[in-house]
C-alpha cells in the first residue's frame, strides 16, 4: 500500500498518519522529520539541505524529492508507505510518479482532509507550548491553570507559527502551491476525501474503512 495524506496545515494529517501506521507494515514518511534526520546524520543530501535551512531559505524541490525518494526506496518502505507533507506541489507529485514507475510500484490512494480555513486558524491559534515542548490547546486540552504548564509550572507560550496572521500566510501558500494536487489526483481517480472537522475517532474509522477497501482492490 502506497498512500499520501493531503490537506492544509492543522487538518489532522499527523494524528491520523500515526494511527494509521501504528499497527506496522507501512512506513510513515513525514517530510519535516526526514529533513531533520538527514541533516543530523550529515548525509550528502542532508548537508546540502542544511545550507539552505541555515540561510533561512526553502529547501529546493530537487533536494526534498531526493530525500523522500531515498526513503521510498528503502528496505523499511518495501511493503508500503504513508507520505505526510509530500508532495507539496504538482512538480513533486510528477517526480514521485516517475520514481514509483521506475520501481514498478503505484500509488493506491490519496487521503485528502478537507477543513475550512477558519477552522484551521481556530485550531492552530489555540495551541500553547511549554518550555519542555508539552502542547496544550485553549479549547480542547487547556492547562489546569491558565498560561501555566501542568507538569513543571513553566509559562506557556504561543509560537510565532501559531499566530493567526502567520497561519493565514501558510494557508495562502498551501492554496497556491499544494491545493492543485487535489484536482491532479482526483483526475486519476486516486482521491478520497474526509471531513477533517469531524471528531478524530470518526475520521479514523472512515480512514481505516477506506484503506481496507483499497487493500482489497489491490489484492484483486
Amino acid at each position: 500500500m502506497n498512500l499520501i495524506l493531503l490537506g492544509p496545515p492543522g487538518a489532522g494529517k499527523g494524528t491520523q498518519g500515526e494511527r494509521l501506521t501504528a499497527d506496522g507494515g507501512l512506513e510513515y514518511v513525514v517530510t519535516g522529520n526526514i529533513l531533520r534526520a538527514a541533516v543530523k546524520a550529515g548525509t550528502e543530501l542532508g548537508v546540502q539541505a542544511k545550507a539552505f535551512m541555515d540561510a533561512g531559505d526553502l529547501v529546493p524541490d530537487e533536494l526534498v524529492i531526493g530525500l523522500i525518494l531515498e526513503r521510498v526506496r528503502s528496505e523499511e518502505a518495501k511493503d508500503g508507505f504513508v507520505l505526510d507533507g509530500f508532495p507539496r506541489n504538482v512538480a513533486q507529485g510528477e517526480a514521485l510518479d516517475a520514481a514509483l514507475s521506475d520501481l514498478g510500484r503505484d500509488l493506491n490512494g490519496v487521503l485528502y482532509f478537507d477543513v475550512p480555513d477558519d477552522e484551521i486558524v481556530r485550531r492552530l491559534s489555540g495551541r500553547r507550548v511549554s518550555e519542555a515542548g508539552r502542547v496544550y490547546h485553549l479549547e480542547s486540552n487547556p492547562p489546569k491553570v491558565d498560561g501555566v504548564c501542568d507538569v513543571d509550572g513553566t509559562p506557556l507560550i504561543q509560537r510565532d507559527d501559531d499566530r493567526p496572521e502567520t497561519i493565514r500566510k501558510r494557508l495562502a501558500v498551501y492554496h497556491e502551491q499544494t491545493e492543485p494536487l487535489v484536482e491532479y489526483y482526483a483526475a486519476r481517480g486516486l482521491l478520497h476525501t474526509f471531513d477533517g472537522t469531524a471528531p478524530a475517532e470518526e475520521v479514523e474509522a472512515h480512514l481505516r474503512k477506506t484503506v481496507s477497501t483499497l487493500r482489497l482492490e489491490d489484492a484483486v
